[in-house]
């Protein structure tokens, strides 16, 4: 099983012309972020569009990551739903495809209690051998995975940590003071990446690092060492291209700004669709200015 890294991108999903996953492109971007500084993947999250990829979809890309991968680097599948059964349905194959974690969202749409949101989490947990993240996205969810249920989860053995994405430092904060020892936070908002390093967290899982993974990687080395000097600059250098990749809904920019650079992915599935003239224009003023610094190799 590969080593859970410090920084994994949440990758998004390449399709063609006709609509289709673009298996092959994915193969290459998931080599491409690699190379230019992930330690892992989570393929179909939110970036990667999960929730218009049919499930057997979803199998057949965690298969073919998994296997270009190898060892190399962590594949981290979204298996998460809001029914718990399909949830569990779904981590369970995915467990049989070979991943080495799996990502599980907090439910949406069904607005369970925070005694609900501990028995689905739990279920899941109980029912598979895989390492389990839980994502706390209240602003999709519209319900926020408490600091006491997430704390009283990390007491479960294979529930190693959460992509906390709330964008409240306190709650992080609290978490962090209060979790097993060995629970692991990564930031799940590219734009609170440093704070929660800087409270105890262990890295990010990221959409920037499409395009910035290597120094968003020595971000997190910088930190790591005691030069927060180093950090800091490292992160005032990328929040203006942080900013414009979240100026509409994500994976909008940033799958405009991968096809922009020369690295097709396709247009979003509706009901996504690509950015209005203006947001365009923004991406590409923005990416003028980090063209030359740019980790991802483009395609020949």
């Amino acid at each position: 099983m590969a080593k859970i890294g410090r920084l994994l991108t949440a990758m998004v999903t390449p399709f063609n012309e006709n609509g289709g996953v673009d298996y092959g492109q994915a193969q290459k971007l998931a080599l491409a972020l690699l190379n230019s500084g992930s330690d892992g993947l989570v393929i179909v999250g939110t970036t990667g569009e999960s929730p218009t990829l049919i499930r057997w979809e979803e199998s057949r890309l965690f298969a073919e990551i998994k296997k270009v991968l190898g060892e190399r680097g962590a594949v981290i599948a979204g298996t998460g739903s809001n029914s718990t059964a399909e949830a569990v349905e779904t981590t369970k194959a995915a467990e049989k495809i070979g991943v080495d974690a799996c990502l599980l969202v907090v439910p949406y749409y069904n607005k369970p209690t925070q005694d609900g949101l501990y028995e689905h989490f739990k279920t899941i947990a109980e029912n598979t051998k895989l390492p389990c993240i839980l994502y706390n996205v209240p602003s999709r969810t519209s319900v926020n995975l408490s600091a006491d249920t997430t704390i009283k989860l990390s007491r479960i053995n294979n529930i190693i940590g959460i992509k906390e994405a709330s964008g409240d430092m306190k709650q992080v904060a609290k978490i962090i003071n209060g979790a097993s020892d060995d629970f692991l936070i990564w930031s799940g908002n590219d734009s609170d990446t440093l704070a929660i390093l800087k409270l105890g967290g262990y890295g990010v899982i990221s959409v920037a690092s499409h395009l910035m993974g290597n120094h968003i990687k020595e971000m997190i080395e910088a930190f790591e060492k005691g030069d927060i000097n180093k950090a800091e600059s490292i992160d005032r250098f990328l929040a203006p291209l942080v900013k414009t990749l979240f100026l509409v809904s994500n994976p909008i920019p940033v799958k405009y700004a991968l096809n922009y650079i020369g690295f097709r992915v396709g247009k979003p599935r509706l009901p996504l669709t690509p950015p209005d003239a203006t947001t365009a224009a923004a991406i590409k003023v923005t990416l003028k200015h980090y063209r030359q610094r740019l980790s991802i190799s483009v395609e020949k």
